[in-house]
């Protein structure tokens, strides 16, 4: 199965979705939830209307989305998940500069993106293990 990249982004008020794979695909969603609704309605539309125009679709149909943040998006996604706090004991990286990111003050290096992604997928880990 294919992966397909969906970046997502924040503004103000809304989340926004594109996909490189397929220029012109946007979509956005007051909530996370529903900009991935809206995303895989237009990525079905973009899609269509290729078929339709005869031109070969930019992937396969069979694949699986996958949901790229931002640093500053996915702090402000998750802000009334995870406390400063616990993302400094999960990651490592003091509240203040995870404040910084998460108010798009300053953009992490490489190696700070590459820290918070690793401990995000390592707590996911361990909850998928949990049973109750």
């Amino acid at each position: 199965m294919e992966k397909v990249i969906v970046t997502v982004e924040m503004t103000d008020n809304n989340y926004a979705a594109y996909l490189e794979k397929l220029p012109g695909c946007v979509s956005t969603g007051k909530t996370f939830e529903e900009l991935k609704q809206n995303i895989v309605e237009a990525i079905g539309f973009h899609l269509e209307g290729m078929k339709e125009d005869g031109e070969k679709p930019a992937f396969s149909s069979e694949y699986e989305l996958i949901y790229r943040f931002d640093p500053e998006s996915l702090l402000k996604h998750y802000d009334g998940i995870f406390t400063k706090a616990a993302l400094e004991r999960l990651t490592g990286i003091n509240q203040r500069q995870l404040q910084r990111y998460s108010s798009g003050a300053s953009r992490p290096r490489s190696s700070q993106s590459r820290k918070i992604n690793r401990a995000l997928h390592h707590l996911g880990n361990e909850l998928l293990a949990v049973e109750l």
